[in-house]
């Protein structure tokens, strides 16, 4: 996949006045100063992977001053998915309002911010351009320091940012992050070394969680839905199978279970016209064991890897993390078991800038920045 940066950055980068903005800062008295005499840096966080526009303004990892996030869900709803061309687009649209609400609920100014974070990487690669030209644009306009953020690590640390800031840290710990785009297991060891254990190789797990609804007819996003509709349905219902893909995998798969339920719907290599004849105990039962499914999958092969790592800690961010079922079997394994968990709080499992920031924070605090040469990419 070649390297794509945005327009008119040759010029700046043979620009003498600006050439020191395109060097990558590792160590920097000033950054270091920073966190001197309670003196962390504020930072602008900006998140723009997928469908949720998202500004933040976070004081070091863990003071969250105000975090927006504007959603596009009536933008996809009646594609039944992520549409990324309109999602860039919404992008383009939301963007500058959006920092400027994250900037006047904080009550600061461009004077006040001392560096400027954005996710670069995993994502849909136009909606994360937006983001982080706007981020290239004002390090560049307002000299502050740019940091280059990666999405999913911003989600397995995201359970960290309302722990205490002078309180033991979290890690090392197995991260467990669930979204529309990732079903992922980290180890991490601190939030400057994560190490990807295994992934999804096909379906992510809110992936999943999507196209059955669409199956079911319930609408877009799929995850809230079903988890409201799977309340009142038998999770033992439909016996749907849990793919493991080996005894000693870290990695997931999703497409077998999504297929079981569109032929439990159609029947056997169907995929029409079983819906009407559903009714809604049906379509909750078939909900609830769906889910139920998911739970057991995602529980089993977060412990597998605790168990393969020998870490007693385990971390849960993204947007399928704010599904209360896998949050309670998770609670319930991991005091089963001794493992302390730390769940993200639910105002940072959706994509959000807050989670951005805070990653950045133990970045600066570290000496590490980046140049305006980054770019925007699909892959971890």
């Amino acid at each position: 996949m070649a390297r794509q940066s945005a327009p008119g950055l040759d010029s700046l980068k043979n620009s003498g006045e600006n050439a020191r903005l395109f060097e990558r800062r590792r160590t920097s008295q000033g950054l270091t100063n920073m966190y001197e005499a309670d003196n962390a840096p504020t930072i602008l966080g900006i998140e723009t992977s997928c469908d949720e526009t998202s500004a933040a303004v976070v004081i070091g990892s863990h003071k969250v001053l105000s975090s927006v996030v504007a959603t596009q869900f009536d933008v996809h709803a009646k594609y039944g998915g992520v549409v990324p061309e309109l999602a860039s687009r919404a992008h383009i649209e939301n963007l500058d309002g959006v920092i400027q609400e994250a900037m006047a609920r904080a009550d600061v100014t461009r004077q006040d911010i001392d560096a400027i974070a954005v996710t670069n990487r995993p994502g849909l690669v136009g909606c994360l351009l937006i983001g982080v030209t706007a981020a290239k644009t004002l390090a560049l306009a307002w000299n502050k320091p740019l940091v280059a953020v990666n999405h999913a690590h911003a989600h397995a640390c995201s359970p960290a940012i309302d722990l205490p800031d002078d309180g033991p840290e979290p890690w090392p710990a197995i991260a467990l992050v669930v979204s529309g785009g990732h079903s992922s297991l980290f180890l991490v060891r601190d939030p400057l070394n994560v190490e990807l254990l295994g992934a999804t190789i096909d379906d992510a797990s809110g992936e999943a969680f999507d196209k059955v609804a669409m199956v079911l007819n319930l609408g877009f996003p799929g995850g809230p839905v079903i988890e409201r509709i799977a309340r009142g349905g038998n999770p033992r219902a439909c016996q749907f199978p849990r793919t493991m893909l080996g005894r000693d995998s870290l990695d997931f798969s999703f497409s077998g279970l999504k297929t079981a339920v569109l032929y439990r719907v159609h029947g056997p290599g169907r995929t029409s016209g079983g819906l009407e004849r559903l009714s809604q105990q049906d379509i909750a039962d078939i909900a609830a064991s769906f889910q139920a499914a998911v739970v057991d999958v995602l529980v089993a092969k977060t412990m597998l890897a605790v168990e393969k790592m020998g870490v007693r800690t385990v971390m849960v961010g993204g947007g399928v993390a704010a599904n209360s079922e896998l949050r309670t079997a998770l609670s319930t394994t991991c005091n089963e078991r001794g493992i302390t968990l730390h769940l993200a709080p639910m105002k940072y499992c959706t994509d959000n800038g807050a989670m951005v920031a805070a990653l950045a924070g133990y970045y600066l605090k570290a000496g590490r920045t980046d140049s305006l040469a980054i770019d925007p990419w699909a892959v971890m």
